[in-house]
C-alpha cells in the first residue's frame, strides 16, 4: 500500500544548511577549523534545536570564548545566510505531493526562534500539513521519542509514513520505529524513491 503521509527534514533536504561553509567564505577554511576546534558550535546549535533561546545561547557562547566572540554571534546575526539556498527541486516534491492531497509533515532539528526567522525568508515553511519542530517538543531527533510524538500527534502509523532525512543516524531511529525511510543524498533520488512508492507520476516528481 502506497505511504498515507510524507515527512520531510528541512535542513539539507529543502533549505542547505552548511555553517562551515559559511565560515569559509568569511574567515577563511584555517580560521574556521580552528574555531570550530575550539568551539562545540554545534553542540550550541543542539541547544538552541532543544528549545533554548536562540539569542541568549549563541550570544552566552560568544562571550564564553573571547577570542572568536564577533564571529560566534555571526552564527545568529547572520544565521539566514547560513541556512541558504533553497533546494528548488524539493521543494517543488512537497508541493507535487500536497497538490495531490497527500498530507505533508516536517520533522526538523530548528530551533523556535531560528524557525520564525527561516520562515520569514521561506514562507513555504508555514504551509507543511503538520510541523514537527525540535524546539517546540523539547527534545531532537534522533531520540525515539520525537517520532513517537509524531505518531501520536498526527495519527498516521508507522508503516503508512515515508521520511527523507540527510543523516543516516536519524534514517535508523525512524526505520526502528517501522517507518519507510530513505536517506536523502539529493533530490533526484528522493523523487525517484516518490515514484517507485506510487505517490507521484515521474512528470510530477521533475
Amino acid at each position: 500500500m502506497k505511504p498515507k503521509a510524507v515527512v520531510f527534514d528541512i535542513g539539507n533536504v529543502l533549505i542547505e544548511w552548511q555553517p562551515e561553509r559559511f565560515f569559509d567564505s568569511v574567515i577563511g577554511e584555517t580560521r574556521r577549523r580552528e574555531m570550530f576546534a575550539q568551539v562545540d558550535l554545534h553542540g550550541m546549535n543542539d541547544r538552541v534545536d532543544s528549545g533554548e533561546n536562540f539569542t541568549d545561547t549563541v550570544y552566552a557562547t560568544a562571550d564564553a570564548y573571547p577570542a572568536w566572540r564577533d564571529e560566534i554571534r555571526m552564527w545568529h546575526d547572520r544565521w539566514i545566510e547560513m541556512a541558504a539556498p533553497v533546494i528548488p527541486h524539493s521543494l517543488r516534491l512537497m508541493k507535487a505531493l500536497q497538490s495531490k492531497g497527500i498530507p505533508v509533515f516536517s520533522l526538523t532539528n530548528f530551533g523556535i526562534q531560528s524557525y520564525v526567522l527561516a520562515a520569514r525568508h521561506y514562507p513555504f515553511l508555514h504551509e507543511f500539513d503538520r510541523d514537527f519542530i525540535s524546539g517546540h517538543l523539547a527534545m531532537i531527533k534522533p531520540v525515539p521519542e520525537i517520532y513517537a510524538a509524531l505518531e501520536n500527534q498526527s495519527g498516521v502509523s508507522p508503516a503508512d509514513l515515508i521520511f527523507t532525512d540527510d543523516r543516516a543516524d536519524n534514517i535508523a531511529a525512524a526505520q526502528a520505529r517501522g517507518w519507510r525511510t530513505h536517506l536523502f543524498e539529493g533530490p533526484e533520488g528522493w523523487a525517484a524513491r516518490l515514484v517507485s512508492e506510487g505517490l507521484l507520476s515521474a512528470e510530477e516528481a521533475t
